[in-house]
């Protein structure tokens, strides 16, 4: 059975969904819910995070079609189905509801009982975490039940991967539809129980934590180390690439979520990532990390 079959309202038009959180993996999960056929509402607490979040993801379905991934007449109707929202309140229309807000768990709590207030009773609840329990996000819920965690990665479009986490109370028809809408979006689905970090997050931070703590430890420069992983472990791009494309601040925001629910020392962030956040380098969003970046024009700002 299709999500569109288990979801979608008697009208037989497809789902609506809301993505709450512009940024991004929002815009991201945006795209690729419009290139799946979706109509999608992206949300921002303010109209220029709104519109600047609907723009990021113009861009990537137009990076897609430059590519040849998505043909033209494909890319004109994904684009018609994007459109963007200042506050929850749009939530009420949509059947599948996204939150990708930055990894604060209060941010998050108080989100989503935002959300809960004005969704539709069997709208699908989704938090988009990379690294907080599913459970602990929907403690406040009157029905935490309608929450599963769906894991994207960053290019959403690109990644091929989806997360899928039940809560402790994530109820199993919930868990099926979840599973159904991201394999509708193109994704492959694996599972994970409600640890703090899943799979992808828990092992990969210990990888990106090593790595800052070796160049920290003067044991290899930058550039070998980054080489070294791409080659050595076949990896797409090194640490430190890696980590300025996802930004210091979320990294050392998992380490953190990581190192308190597991009481782990390989968690516990290293000095230099603090010290380069505390300094504003986070990274491509702020135009250096471990690496410096261009500064971006008006229009892909």
């Amino acid at each position: 059975m299709t999500f569109y079959a288990a979801a979608g309202p008697s009208s037989g038009r497809p789902p609506r969904v809301f993505v709450a959180g512009a940024g991004l993996m929002g815009a991201g999960i945006a795209a690729q819910s419009a290139l799946a056929g979706f109509p999608v509402i992206l949300e921002d607490i303010s109209e220029e995070l709104a519109s600047r979040g609907l723009a990021r993801a113009h861009r990537a379905i137009e990076h897609a079609a430059s590519r040849g991934e998505v043909e033209p007449t494909r890319r004109e109707s994904a684009l018609s189905r994007l459109s963007p929202a200042v506050g929850v309140g749009a939530a009420a229309s949509a059947e599948v509801i996204i939150e990708a807000a930055p990894e604060d768990l209060a941010l998050k709590r108080a989100l989503f009982r935002d959300l809960e207030r004005v969704a539709q009773r069997d709208a699908l609840l989704a938090s988009n975490t990379s690294s907080l329990p599913i459970g602990s996000i929907g403690r406040d819920l009157d029905d935490p039940g309608r929450l599963v965690g769906l894991h994207f990665f960053n290019p959403v479009l690109q990644m091929p991967l989806v997360e899928l986490i039940a809560g402790p109370r994530t109820r199993p028809e919930v868990l099926g539809r979840a599973d159904r809408f991201a394999k509708e979006l193109g994704k492959t689905v694996v599972h994970s129980s409600d640890s703090p970090g899943f799979v992808t997050s828990r092992a990969l931070a210990v990888l990106v934590n090593e790595a800052a703590r070796m160049l920290e430890g003067h044991v290899a420069e930058r550039d070998d180390i980054d080489q070294a992983y791409r080659l050595g472990f076949h990896h797409p791009m090194g640490p430190f690439e890696l980590v300025d494309l996802v930004g210091l601040d979320t990294t050392v925001a998992i380490l953190d979520v990581l190192y308190e629910g597991l009481r782990d020392e390989r968690y516990r962030a290293c000095p230099l990532l603090r010290t380069m956040v505390a300094q504003g380098k986070l990274g491509r969003k702020s135009g250096e990390g471990f690496y410096t970046y261009p500064p971006k024009s008006p229009r892909t700002t």
